[in-house]
This record gives structure tokens, sequence and C-alpha cells, in this order.
């Protein structure tokens, strides 16, 4: 089972892929959107059937309390689009704190900020799909 992390943001995707064993995440790439989710499905097929994914993992943004907010709906909005245009799963993985955890990640590899900027999103995917398949593993 390969899996497809991504981490959504405002004007970029954040990817990540999983072995074929669903247990270890990689980073992939970003790729700049600006929301245009109609240009995000059409990169994401490519992606999809060259790599032979079966499911999708989106990170989800809830608030520190719980609530969905603004970028919480707007994730929502594009996992609805995702089911729409592909036949495999779509899940969600609770994105709190994940760019933090993958700033430090950066941080500690003494990157400078001006790197970490441009690949923080794909390492944030990359965090987002390890959690989850770290909780498939203990099931």
């Amino acid at each position: 089972m390969r899996y497809l992390g991504l981490d959504l943001g405002t004007k970029t995707l954040g990817l990540s892929i999983s072995d074929k064993t669903g247990l270890i995440a990689t980073s992939l790439f970003t790729i700049k959107h600006n929301l245009d989710f109609d240009y995000l499905i059409e990169e994401l097929k490519k992606v999809v059937i060259e790599k032979e994914i079966n499911a999708l993992v989106l990170g989800f943004p809830k608030n520190m309390n719980n609530s969905i907010g603004e970028k919480g709906e707007l994730v929502l909005e594009f996992k609805k689009k995702l089911e729409e245009n592909f036949n495999i799963p779509v899940f969600l993985e609770d994105e709190r704190l994940t760019t933090k955890v993958a700033e430090n990640i950066l941080i500690q590899a003494d990157m400078s900020r001006k790197k970490r900027k441009k690949i923080i999103d794909k390492v944030a995917a990359n965090v987002i799909l390890q959690s989850f398949l770290d909780k498939r593993k203990r099931k």
C-alpha cells in the first residue's frame, strides 16, 4: 500500500510518499497553486498514476481547542474535490504543530531561513504522513 501525504497551504502543496510497505515516509516536492484546486488535481493525477498511489493522506489543521477554523474548512473543501476526482481513499490526519516540528527539524539540520522557506511544506507533508503511518502500524 503506497500513500501520498499532502500538506495544503494557501500558496503551495507539500507532497511526501510512503514506501510500498507503508512504513516510511519520504519528502517529494512542493506544487505552487494559489488555491487553484483544478490545477492541483491535474498535477496530483500525474503523481498518483506515476507513483502507483493507493491512498491520500491530507493534513487537517484543527485549532488547539479541536475546533475547525478557516484553514480547516479549506482542507475539507479540498478533500471533497480529491474524493470526486480520485477513486482511492482520502484520509485526514491532524496536523497541529507539524509545521513547527518540520521547522525544528530543518533548524537542527542548520538550514538557512531562506532554504527552510522553500522546503518547509514538503517536510511538513512528510511529518503528517509519517504520523499517519506510525498510527496504522500500532493498530
